[in-house]
């Protein structure tokens, strides 16, 4: 079964449609790539998917553990665009959590959990993964 179909709109816009629930998702040609920015731009949308992926293994082993819950968790994410060639070069994440009294050995696990995200692991090792946790 198909992930998704993605259709060109026309004027540097796309909607891709996800096969298994028809959610769609617009993106936009960025301002600084001949695009009104109206919407997340492909990168934007690979540099958000590191951090959706990060909180969501992060919320498995919540779920799978006696760990404490990182319901209220969430990222602010800064994507750094190199050239020649074009490309995404560096993803900042600040991932904060709730006041929840998490102690050393559960922030040492959900650290591990977010930096062994299937995302991050796919994604080439010359693009700069910058993580920083607020606890």
């Amino acid at each position: 079964m198909t992930t998704s179909s993605v259709k060109y709109l026309g004027n540097l816009r796309t909607e891709a449609t996800h096969t298994a629930s028809n959610n769609k998702i617009i993106t936009d040609a960025p301002i600084d790539n001949h695009g009104k920015g109206e919407a997340f731009s492909p990168s934007d949308l690979l540099a958000t998917s590191l951090a959706n992926c990060m909180l969501t293994v992060m919320g498995i082993k919540a779920n799978s553990d006696t760990m404490t819950p990182i319901t209220g968790a969430y990222a602010e994410v800064t994507k750094i665009m190199y050239s020649e060639p074009r490309r995404v070069g560096e993803i900042h994440i600040k991932l904060t959590f709730p006041k929840n009294n998490f102690s050393e050995k559960e922030k040492k696990i959900y650290e591990n959990t977010a930096h062994t995200c299937p995302v991050g692991k796919s994604l080439h090792p010359d693009l700069k993964q910058v993580i920083e946790f607020v606890w």
